[in-house]
């Protein structure tokens, strides 16, 4: 066979690197060895062009290299390629192709066409530029119910009917069920806004900068995901003046505000859909099949078997499509985004986004553009450039949509490093795989977590370890994107999956060696602007089990590395790789890190200007 290369991540076969935007012109080189009697043809698809692959032969313009130069002059969307290489000798022709390895980079031979995986190039219509005090911020995530109660005597704000009232805020949350497992009692802690503004100073000594509220809007449950009144928040977390005055007290210390928007389904006791008849006998679908609300559902038998979100009869499922509904969440005048974004709301993370509509966030994302400085973040798990969701293709990436997602895979990635549950390569691989298919400001404005009301708490992944939760703090903060740290992470809670993963905060007994940690790493980034800014390449060593993460401006580099083995390490520049470096950083790296000692366990940090 005869010896080809291509590597997307390289100047010398791609430029520019990664996503680009419409119009821009693109350079592929191909390495191939022999060049006699050889022709190379570049094989594209752009996705949803009715007139399938084009193929464009490529010049040879050097000993071993075919070169050729588009234009994106197609339209956005996700374009997919690989080669063809025709080998003639003594009468015969071979043919064979090359194409996308699987986790990317340097690429592979195949023999059949059928067989080939194409790379993949997103070409979007516009950036995404986020408001400069998003992309400054250090977010704070809080489950309302669960974080402070700012009543002097410490009681629950309007206790809900059938509900469950905890004796202390030191028990651990536990679910009441029924035969049918399913929740009979909710129950609460009694955590509210007024609690939220009374630790403003807390925040403020934490360094925080941004607050992540999940739901606060009238509901049957904790979580308030199943929500019952979009206009009114719930009355265990207090009045709609208290919320007025804390958006007031938090915008005085400089602390923005973000809102989880649930939008694809609704509380089954909602006066939307009231099954209970808890907003009257005559109000909803389920109860009155004239009633404003009734084509918003879909009902398979009258009025007890309809669709629910992911088939949880206690979140019946809005059809988003309709026309009236669109116009209840985002229209002009009195809808819901405009009520909550006029009273001072920074912006809205979306629950769920892949059950939302295209069409539906483009609405909402519109909707936002009426105001200034806001932020639109969806709740995606995957890859969102390329994310199916229902047999179809999501725009979240390419303009007009989403501004950033949440990073999940983030997560996964630093606990595989810090538990060596998968290869150092394969993890760097997937990061910079994730930085080639994002535009460059979309990969930028993504909300990074290590931990969330969704996912077990990251000490309890972590084995308990204040060290290694140290590292996962370094490595989530020297990341591109916002850091977001899940209340109470920063206090010591653990927990495994809900609701244990949703303690009461521990006032009482915050450990103070992993607060300081984690202010410690709130410092940094708002102390070098490189890490808000800066370019990123991350780099590995299998051998010495190393695994580390530069990011670097015009003026200056940060440089963080852990020592993942139970040997002293003499950090060795010549045994590590990034498959992005150039040979200017690896000369950064050998004068910041050669000869450096790196304890079992230890990791290292660096900063120098240039």
């Amino acid at each position: 066979m005869t010896p080809i290369y291509f590597n997307p991540w390289l100047e010398r076969y791609k430029q520019p690197f990664g996503a680009v935007q419409e119009k821009t012109e693109v350079n592929i080189w191909l390495s191939v060895l022999e060049q006699q009697n050889i022709e190379v043809f570049l094989v594209v698809h752009k996705e949803g062009n009715t007139a399938g692959q084009k193929i464009f032969a490529m010049d040879a313009v050097a000993e071993d290299r075919f070169h050729f130069r588009a234009t994106m002059d197609q339209g956005w969307g996700l374009y997919f390629y690989y080669f063809k290489i025709i080998h003639e000798s003594e009468g015969y022709k071979t043919t064979q192709y090359y194409g996308f390895n699987g986790q990317g980079g340097e690429g592979k031979i195949y023999g059949s066409e059928r067989e080939v995986i194409p790379y993949q190039l997103t070409c979007y219509q516009k950036p995404e530029i986020a408001p400069s005090w998003y992309r400054d911020a250090v977010f704070y995530q809080i489950f309302p119910d669960r974080f402070a109660n700012g009543n002097p005597d410490r009681k629950i704000n309007q206790p809900k009917k059938d509900s469950f009232i905890y004796a202390t805020e030191e028990d651990t949350p536990f679910y009441i069920k029924n035969q049918q497992n399913e929740i009979a009692r909710w129950d609460f802690f009694g955590g509210n806004f007024k609690g939220i503004q009374a630790k403003i100073p807390y925040f403020q000594e934490l360094g925080i900068t941004a607050v992540y509220l999940n739901p606060i809007f009238e509901a049957s449950s904790n979580h308030r995901y199943d929500t019952n009144d979009y206009f009114k928040v719930d009355g265990v977390l207090g009045t709609e003046e208290d919320f007025r005055e804390l958006i007031a007290a938090l915008h005085e210390a400089g602390i923005a505000v973000v809102l989880d928007g649930v939008f694809s389904h609704v509380g089954k006791n909602s006066r939307y859909f009231n099954l209970s008849g808890l907003y009257g006998k005559s109000t909803g679908a389920a109860r009155n099949p004239q009633s404003p609300y009734y084509e918003w559902f879909t009902f398979n038998h009258y009025p007890d078997d309809y669709k629910a979100w992911w088939g949880v009869a206690d979140l019946p499922e809005v059809r988003k499509e309709n026309p009236s509904y669109q116009e209840f969440i985002y229209g002009d005048l009195d809808s819901v985004l405009s009520k909550w974004t006029t009273m001072g709301v920074d912006g809205w993370r979306l629950d769920v986004a892949d059950e939302l509509p295209d069409e539906f966030i483009s609405g909402i994302r519109k909707q936002l553009a009426s105001y200034q400085e806001k932020i639109l973040i969806g709740e995606v798990w995957e890859d969102a450039s390329n994310k199916i969701a229902y047999d179809t293709r999501r725009k979240y990436v390419f303009g007009d949509h989403l501004q950033g997602v949440m990073n999940y895979p983030l997560r996964q990635q630093i606990l595989a490093i810090l538990k060596q549950s998968r290869s150092l390569k394969d993890i760097c691989e997937e990061m910079i795989r994730y930085q080639e298919n994002y535009p460059t400001d979309f990969y930028y404005n993504q909300l990074n977590n290590i931990g969330t009301h969704d996912t077990e708490r990251i000490l309890t992944m972590l084995d308990g370890s204040i060290e290694a939760l140290d590292q996962a703090w370094g490595l989530m903060f020297m990341m591109p994107g916002i850091p977001c740290v899940y209340y109470g992470d920063e206090a010591g809670l653990t927990g495994g999956k809900d609701p244990e993963n949703r303690k009461f905060f521990p006032w009482q007994s915050i450990d103070p060696a992993i607060f300081e940690n984690c202010r410690k790493w709130i410092t940094r980034r708002k102390t070098f602007d490189v890490l808000k800014q800066g370019e990123f390449f991350p780099f590995y060593s299998q051998k010495q089990q190393i695994f580390g993460i530069i990011r670097y401006l015009e003026e200056a580099y940060v440089i963080y590395a852990i020592n993942l083995s139970e040997q002293e390490q003499s950090l060795k520049v010549s045994e590590l790789i990034s498959p992005r470096a150039y040979r200017g950083d690896y000369a950064v790296l050998n004068r910041i890190m050669e000869n450096k000692y790196l304890a079992p366990k230890d990791s290292f940090f660096a900063y120098e200007t240039k």
